[in-house]
């Protein structure tokens, strides 16, 4: 019997010595839960934040090719007879989703490039050439169906030749 009782004792001195142990290791570990949340938290801020700079510069970088399109589909017109696809077309090169009904090519003043190319030559001092506000940029925010409205772009060249075989 008695040694029964000195290992039941010896039992409960065991135990005894666990619980210690065990809440200290359930008080060190009590935090660490919000500092994960934390971390986790500071991460996902961090990234939502990152795309939205990528998104930002992405939709600055449009409006900038936006401009430079104009810029160039001016430079071309002027060389180009009045109705030229190449205007179009050297405006794609830099912003490829313009369509011709994003476009407007205005020569002024108002119809002088209506009639011959002789006429035009003859009577037209300069050409707009302009993107129409509202044309529909997307953007790449997941699970958000989000575009933005450009502004209007337009630059105005005095006329040069208009003149096709001089259109490069």
């Amino acid at each position: 019997m008695k040694n029964f009782t000195h290992l039941h004792l010896h039992h409960r001195i065991h135990h005894r010595n666990d619980r210690p142990n065990d809440l200290r290791r359930r008080h060190r570990q009590r935090g660490a839960a919000a500092v994960e949340f934390a971390l986790v938290a500071a991460f996902g801020g961090f990234l939502v934040a990152l795309f939205a700079a990528v998104e930002v510069a992405r939709l600055l970088f449009m409006m900038s090719s936006a401009n430079e399109a104009t810029e160039l589909g001016a430079r071309v017109a002027v060389v180009c007879s009045p109705g030229s696809t190449r205007i179009l077309s050297r405006m794609q090169d830099v912003m490829p989703s313009l369509t011709a009904s994003n476009v407007d090519i205005i020569y002024n003043p108002a119809g002088c490039a209506d009639g011959s190319l002789k006429l035009a030559q003859d009577t037209c001092d300069s050409v707009t050439v302009a993107i129409k506000p509202g044309f529909k940029v997307a953007t790449y925010i997941p699970l958000v169906d989000f575009g933005f409205d450009m502004p209007a772009f337009t630059t105005t060249k005095p006329r040069e030749a208009l003149d096709s075989s001089t259109c490069a």
